[in-house]
């Protein structure tokens, strides 16, 4: 029953943060504002902190505090430390929300992995976690991919969407009629702009790298006629992201994966998608689905090309703009980091910082959003305890190291932690796994509670 109980909220966690944004948009169109809504987006964390409550109760006779954990509990208190100290101290601006804002983001990757490792001490697999973030994400792709089919653009914008990302998450997008303006791939010709997969995620982002993960998993399994046909969906969901960078993390994935698993096949594979999302990026302008601008967005896209006449729509070159946008943002953030190592205390970066009111001393980088937040300290505590859970995956679970290592490349140009469903899933599931036993100290002996999963996987 405790490891059902686990189990259970973790995929509910999983299947509930896939569709959380989407769902948070209809209540506000239904008129479910202000406070009232915030209080309803915070089921994530009450579901969590009761499941590490009831869980930690349950197994306390068999909890043992491993090297991990003292890694983890060592960036807990760097993040907690710089929540306490006083922003004037450190030179930050960030308001008492901001803070609280940004604790939650810092530490929802280690309530993720103690919820995982108290699993772990229960029932010490992944399957049945790996199956439902598999089914979560092909989910995720059908609907974006019919979204893309029967769902206008001028839909979106007359929904809710807008509304709550710019009233209620104070995320003020002016490009895109108040939808974020990466929902639109700019080819460069005002009459042809391209949609790309949102989801129910609402961002082609967070949709690319759930897809990059559930296929690692898929590929790491026997090949099956159903395994190949949700792969299918999967990537093509994936293409319609258009998210170079996920392209070039699935192929490094899957190369991580061919060699944690010996196996050929995935380097085959990750070759082949490099070669196939190199076509779909050159052919999207004609075969895309092709949408239109407002005036009013037109207005708002010239006066922001005169500021920038450099940069080009070109996919492949350095000066496309998504690309040099990334590559600024990240060099900005080193140096704000390393200009300013002590950090400027939580609330200072990222998403957070635009949130309440601040202009962000770094950006979509993990690890320079959290060197302004919490110093070189706490950026270093966490990139100690994430490349030591790596390591403790390769020796233990070949898809999910390579699915992590993944997630922490991409980590480079994207706020991953700020990607609920990835810090929930991927961080859980590696505290499930560093549970387990070394396969060189034997088999796990079998017992009632191991021998059921709350999502079966297909034999074979």
């Amino acid at each position: 029953m405790t490891s059902d109980l686990g189990r259970l909220a973790l995929v509910v966690l999983v299947v509930g943060l896939a569709v959380h944004n989407a769902a948070m948009a209809q209540l506000w169109d239904l008129g479910v504002r202000g406070d009232l809504l915030d209080g309803v987006a915070a089921w994530k964390e009450v579901l969590l902190a009761i499941a590490v409550a009831v869980l930690a109760w349950r197994v306390r006779d068999r909890v043992t505090v491993a090297t991990l954990d003292v890694l983890a509990i060592a960036y807990t208190l760097a993040v907690v430390v710089y929540a306490v100290v006083p922003q004037d101290w450190l030179g930050g601006d960030a308001t008492s929300r901001g803070e609280l804002l940004a604790l939650r983001h810092h530490l929802l990757p280690v309530g993720a992995y103690v919820l995982g490792r108290l699993i772990g001490t229960i029932r010490r697999d992944t399957s049945w976690l790996g199956a439902a973030l598999v089914l979560t994400a092909a989910g995720i792709a059908l609907i974006g991919l019919l979204d893309l089919a029967v769902v206008s653009l001028q839909a979106w914008r007359a929904s809710g969407v807008p509304s709550w990302y710019g009233e209620q998450l104070g995320l003020d997008y002016r490009g895109l009629s108040g939808l974020p303006e990466n929902w639109i791939y700019n080819t460069g010709d005002e009459q042809n702009p391209i949609r790309r997969l949102v989801s129910t995620f609402l961002s082609p982002l967070a949709s690319a790298y759930a897809f990059v993960v559930a296929l690692i998993y898929v590929v790491s399994r026997p090949l099956r006629w159903w395994w190949a046909l949700v792969a299918a969906l999967l990537y093509v969901g994936l293409l319609y992201t258009h998210t170079r960078a996920a392209f070039a993390a699935l192929a490094v994935g899957l190369v991580l994966l061919g060699v944690l698993q010996r196996r050929v096949a995935p380097v085959v594979l990750a070759v082949a998608s490099v070669v196939v999302a190199a076509g779909f990026l050159v052919a999207y302008p004609s075969i895309g689905p092709s949408t239109s601008y407002t005036q009013e967005e037109l207005e708002f896209l010239r006066a922001n090309a005169a500021r920038d006449p450099g940069e080009s729509s070109d996919p492949f070159s350095p000066g496309e703009s998504s690309a040099s946008s990334h590559l600024e943002n990240l060099r900005d953030g080193i140096r704000a980091v390393f200009e300013h190592p002590q950090g400027y205390g939580l609330g200072n970066a990222g998403v957070v910082a635009k949130r309440t009111g601040l202009e962000p001393l770094a950006g979509e980088s993990t690890y320079t959003e959290l060197g302004v937040d919490t110093g070189i300290v706490g950026m270093l505590a966490f990139v100690l305890w994430s490349g030591a859970l790596l390591l403790a995956l390769v020796r233990r679970e070949a898809w999910l190291a390579a699915a992590f290592g993944t997630v922490l490349l991409l980590a480079l140009q994207t706020d991953v932690i700020g990607i609920h469903w990835l810090a929930l899933a991927v961080w859980g599931a590696a505290g499930i796994a560093v549970s387990r036993p070394r396969a060189e100290e034997g088999p796990e002996p079998e017992t009632p509670e191991s021998s059921t999963s709350a999502i079966p996987e297909p034999s074979g």
